[in-house]
């Protein structure tokens, strides 16, 4: 038996940023990395094998960072976690004892309970390069795509498969797609980008059946209808993979998520849990939400790293705030924090600012694209609690400016007099700069 004064059970983005974190912050402590896979593929890169990409070997996280930072790596599953003598259990029958656990098991898909959901050609899609490489070698050969499930996996995977030259259909039982993220009147525009594409859509819609013999034949739909299929692809979400947690008895919550406290600790003070397999805390309603991200994974795990030996109060996660991004075709549509439907739920007295621009200036140079940004303001606080955007490529930075605005509980005042850096090529004119024009809009109508 080998003891390690830390191991990492998991080794995708949240137990790379957690291990080498950890090993940062404390040098002198022995650190192991055990994981089921050989190789770890870019959870964010996965929908792009299927077009950009076109294989999972393009797609992989690399080793190195984890030994150039002196940490040990073993390729083998953890069976057990003995909390009492401190010590994991592989699949090898190798035992290791430990001081700190830091579990960071991922997720795995979520599929309904469907008839035929099991026969051939219906797949997931899973952060496993083995599974994906037989997937998409079947792919190559089949031409009619149902994707059910239009969230960000779903919509990223059916554009990319369209590129591929596929008939894809987005299958969504939701009013409208992206419907986590967005309100309806921005996920129309994104919906509006995927059928230019070539992407069918139909929403508020639900699947009863997988139809076909051994093969997959088509799908049955609630109203009656029957749509062909040659595969079916199940992008219906995701559950955190916490068997080895709730064996060990480990707290979890209603989502199947390891219970942790505001430094990733769980119930057990010397195991901590980071990434999809640990619970999500909203930091604007400061419910339990079921959120999954590689960014919110790997803030947890610095979290994790940093405390796993000493607590600092200024090093404690306060909550998700869920910021989102994507790009369809030449769009890129993000969110940050609640939606105004979302707000509205949670019982929120809103306003709500909303401005279109450019995001160059003049208008009139090289690839300028319109820029929507959209603010949710709580009028008691003042303060910003959701931002939605749609634009070019800067828009995936401009969402996290807004997350860092609503992390820090910036009023819409000091949004709305905030000092900003312009240029012609990068950004928004200084006189018509989306966020302060949407915050502005805000500011006025007090």
């Amino acid at each position: 038996m080998k003891k390690y004064d830390v191991i990492t059970i998991g080794g995708s983005a949240a137990g790379i940023v957690a291990a080498t974190t950890g090993k940062c912050c404390y040098p002198n402590k022995s650190f192991l990395m055990i994981r089921k896979e050989k190789d770890a593929l870019v959870p964010c890169g996965i929908p792009y094998v299927f077009g950009f990409l076109g294989t999972t070997q393009k797609n992989i996280i690399p080793l190195d960072p984890i030994l150039n930072a002196g940490i040990d790596f073993l390729q083998d599953e953890v069976t057990k976690i003995d909390r009492q003598n401190k010590l994991v259990i592989t699949k090898s029958g190798q035992e290791f004892q430990y001081e700190k656990l830091i579990i960071a098991t991922g997720s795995k898909p979520y599929v309904p309970d469907i008839k035929g959901k099991n026969l051939e050609n219906v797949f997931v899609v899973p952060k496993n390069k083995e599974y994906l490489d037989k997937m998409l070698e079947k792919l190559n050969n089949l031409n009619k795509i149902i994707v059910i499930g239009a969230g960000f996996i779903g919509i990223e995977v059916s554009e990319q498969l369209t590129y591929s030259g596929k008939n894809v259909t987005i299958i969504e039982i939701l009013p409208h797609i992206l419907g986590k993220a967005f309100d309806s009147d921005i996920a129309k525009i994104a919906q509006d980008e995927l059928e230019k594409l070539g992407v069918k859509i139909l929403t508020n819609t639900k699947v009863v059946e997988i139809v076909g013999n051994e093969k997959v034949k088509g799908v049955a739909l609630e109203k009656g209808e029957i749509l062909e299929a040659d595969a079916v692809i199940f992008a219906t979400g995701y559950v955190p993979n916490t068997d080895l947690a709730k064996e060990a008895g480990l707290g979890l919550n209603k989502y199947n998520a390891i219970r942790v406290d505001s430094y990733m600790r769980t119930d057990d003070l010397d195991i901590f849990a980071v990434g999809d397999c640990a619970q999500k805390v909203d930091f604007i309603t400061r419910r339990s939400v079921p959120v999954m991200l590689a960014s919110t994974a790997t803030a947890e795990a610095l979290i994790a790293g940093m405390n796993l030996y000493k607590l600092s109060t200024v090093r404690s996660f306060l909550g998700t705030i869920a910021i989102f991004s994507t790009k369809i075709g030449n769009k890129v549509f993000a969110s940050a924090g609640l939606t105004e439907e979302e707000a509205g739920k949670n019982g929120f007295d809103i306003k709500v600012g909303y401005f279109e621009g450019i995001d160059k200036h003049p208008g009139s140079l090289p690839n300028a694209n319109k820029q929507i940004v959209k603010l949710i303001v709580s009028k008691e606080s003042d303060t910003v609690i959701g931002g939605e955007v749609v634009g070019g490529d800067s828009a995936g930075e401009l969402i996290n400016l807004i997350g860092m605005v609503i992390q820090n509980n910036v009023t819409i005042t000091e949004l709305f007099i905030s000092q900003i850096g312009t240029h012609p090529l990068l950004t928004s004119a200084p006189t018509a700069y989306p966020v302060i024009k949407a915050a502005q809009n805000v500011f006025l109508s007090k």
